[in-house]
């Protein structure tokens, strides 16, 4: 066994650690060493030491002996009231392989079989604080989901939506583990993540864990790696081995939003997992199985992508089977003010604060205003509300309202797409509607001058133009 070094090359996030060590000397090490890493040990030379600290005290991970003068480690490792999910490392001396083994199936994350080196003990100690951590994140993350997917609003103009998700369900029970993928189409903000996890959490798969991938988010030359994981050395940074997200949906669910910024060669090997149920790991020559559902999301008409070359014709088709078609919020009138009542409660909840209703000024506006952003903006735009207005009811100050009399206000929605809307007495700004139309589209292309171009049905240049002369704000 080496001697604890002077000065630690690479510290390790401290946390709280309890070392049950009979022998006198070994603890006295294994504890200056710790300290000397950065963490923050406490020595017990028994069983029943040890029962009176985890009792007492709270520890973030636990290196256990196994043989100790009053009992045997495994009888603290077995006892669920004290540990619960303590990360333990047991120790384990010449020849206890076997017993390690026992204490790993007893709920050990990992064994150090003595002699060891003390240099191991900074390496096993982050590696099973890290997957505690990752385990409780996940365990966090699915109990939020869960909440946000039974919480899910659909009302009247999401009805037929509703009755296409119960039958995919109904198809899904019948079909056991060979799930086909499920399509979501629909505006951003619209709520394709929400019923995506609606979906699995309602689903056969629930058990089993939700895989989110923001494909957007992707880098291009990184993209497969992610999805399909690499061997060690399959290029210059692959130090070791690691699973793709598709391994990790093993038994749940793959989410996969804004499939459509994929490069094209990625879309390719998801059309092979998808059809064979089986992925290739970069540099890797065996063919894994793999066991997911996937769902599929996309801000884009993808049938449109494909018939452009932009977007793989066949994993369109693949994807096709089961479409969901989420309709944007200004097409939900009826849905509006319920939705917006039912989001604010849960803010409301959020931040601690007394219900407060919405003023008339605040109805007018809800209705008007286009939500080019959909639920999204509709709930920060809330959000923003409870948070900065004091009165007793929320206003929505920062939305124009159509029934102001100032006939210079830029309304952020052009008024004369409302349907009771009248040509004025006074006359009609042309010039300003056809600003205001630019912007709509804008907004509804996230910024991209060329979609926004395409959906208004003039070319790329003519927009450029319009843009650039238009009229500047104070400040621009």
């Amino acid at each position: 066994m080496t001697a604890a070094p002077s000065q630690p090359s690479a510290p390790v996030e401290a946390f709280r650690l309890l070392i049950v060590e009979d022998d006198p000397l070994l603890g006295k090490r294994l504890q200056a060493y710790c300290r000397s890493q950065g963490f923050a040990p406490t020595l017990a030379r028994s069983l029943a030491e040890a029962r009176r600290e985890l009792g007492g005290s709270v520890f973030d991970g636990l290196l256990l002996d196994l043989n100790l003068p009053d009992g045997h480690g495994l009888d603290l490792l077995r006892d669920s009231t004290l540990l619960q999910s303590l990360p333990t490392v047991v120790m384990t001396g010449e020849g206890g392989i076997a017993v390690a083994v026992e204490a790993m199936k007893a709920g050990a994350a990992d064994f150090l079989a003595k002699p060891f080196d003390l240099d191991q003990l900074p390496i096993v100690l982050e590696r099973v604080h890290e997957t505690e951590r990752l385990r409780r994140s996940e365990a966090f993350t699915r109990s939020t989901q869960s909440r946000q997917g039974a919480s899910l609003f659909f009302g009247d103009g999401l009805a037929g939506i509703r009755a296409r998700l119960d039958k995919i369900l109904a198809a899904d029970r019948s079909l056991g583990e060979a799930l086909p993928p499920v399509l979501i189409e629909g505006e951003t903000g619209t709520g394709k993540t929400t019923i995506a996890r609606w979906l699995h959490h309602e689903g056969p798969r629930a058990s089993g864990p939700l895989i989110e991938v923001n494909c957007s988010a992707l880098p291009e030359n990184l993209a497969e790696s992610e999805l399909f994981g690499h061997e060690k050395g399959a290029f210059t940074d692959a130090r070791s081995v690691r699973i793709g997200l598709f391994e990790a949906a093993e038994g749940g669910t793959l989410f996969l939003d804004e499939i459509a910024s994929l490069p094209l060669p990625v879309q390719a090997k998801v059309l092979d997992a998808v059809e064979d149920r089986r992925i290739r790991r970069l540099g890797g020559n065996r063919p894994r199985p793999v066991n997911f559902r996937l769902i599929a999301a996309a801000n884009v008409d993808l049938r449109a992508e494909a018939t452009e070359g932009r977007f793989r014709g066949d994993l369109y088709q693949r994807l096709d089977l089961l479409r969901i078609q989420l309709p944007p919020l200004r097409e939900r009138r009826n849905d509006l003010l319920p939705l917006a009542e039912r989001l604010a409660a849960a803010l409301f909840r959020k931040y601690g604060q007394k219900k407060r209703p919405f003023s008339a000024a605040a109805r007018r506006k809800l209705l008007s205003h286009p939500w080019p952003g959909n639920i999204r903006e509709l709930a920060h735009e809330l959000e923003r509300s409870i948070i900065f207005e004091d009165a007793p009811e929320l206003t929505l100050e920062n939305l124009a309202d159509p029934a102001s009399d100032q006939p210079d206000q830029q309304l952020p929605f052009p008024d004369w797409l409302a349907p009771d809307f009248q040509l004025p007495q006074a006359g009609f700004s042309l010039e300003r509607a056809i600003r205001q139309l630019i912007e709509l589209a804008l907004r509804e292309s996230s910024g991209n001058v060329s979609k926004a171009a395409r959906r208004l049905g003039v070319s790329r240049d003519y927009l450029r133009y319009r843009l650039e002369n238009r009229p500047r704000k104070n400040g621009e």
